[in-house]
C-alpha cells in the first residue's frame, strides 16, 4: 500500500472548503485546498490530483470551466470530478454530468455521505 491518493479541494467558500478538506483528511486523504477556479486549475495542472472536488460557483474560471479544461488537457483527463454546488436543477446538474463530471452533489450536503462518494469514485479507478 503506497500514500493515500491526493486529493484537490476548490471552493470560494472558507467554511465549506475547511470542512470539506478536514473530513477527507480524516478519512486518510492528502489534500490540497485552493479558493478559486484559477488556482484549481494551475494545481491540477503542476501535480494532477487522483481526484478534484469543485464548487461550481466560483469568482473567475467556474467549477464547470475548471472541469472542462481538465478534462480537454491529456495530463489531466483521468482525474476524477465531484462538482459541489447549490444549483440543483436539473439542467445544472445535466450540464455537470454533460461536462464530465463524475458526480453531483448538491449544498448543504452530508461530509460523511461526500467522504464515501469520493471512496467509492476512487475504488471504481
Amino acid at each position: 500500500m503506497g500514500t493515500e491518493p491526493r486529493l484537490l479541494v476548490a471552493d470560494d467558500d472558507a467554511d465549506i472548503r475547511d470542512l470539506v478538506t478536514f473530513k477527507l483528511r480524516q478519512a486518510g486523504y492528502d489534500v490540497v485546498a485552493v479558493a478559486d477556479g484559477s488556482a484549481a486549475l494551475a494545481e491540477a495542472r503542476a501535480n494532477p490530483p487522483a481526484l478534484a472536488v469543485l464548487d461550481v460557483m466560483m469568482p473567475g474560471l467556474s467549477g464547470l470551466d475548471v472541469l472542462r479544461d481538465l478534462k480537454a488537457d491529456e495530463a489531466t483527463q483521468d482525474v476524477k470530478v465531484i462538482l459541489l454546488t447549490a444549483r440543483s436543477r436539473d439542467l445544472d446538474v445535466d450540464a455537470g454530468y454533460a461536462g464530465g463530471a463524475d458526480d453531483y452533489v448538491i449544498k448543504p450536503f452530508s461530509p460523511r455521505e461526500l467522504v464515501h462518494r469520493v471512496g467509492t469514485l476512487l475504488a471504481r479507478s
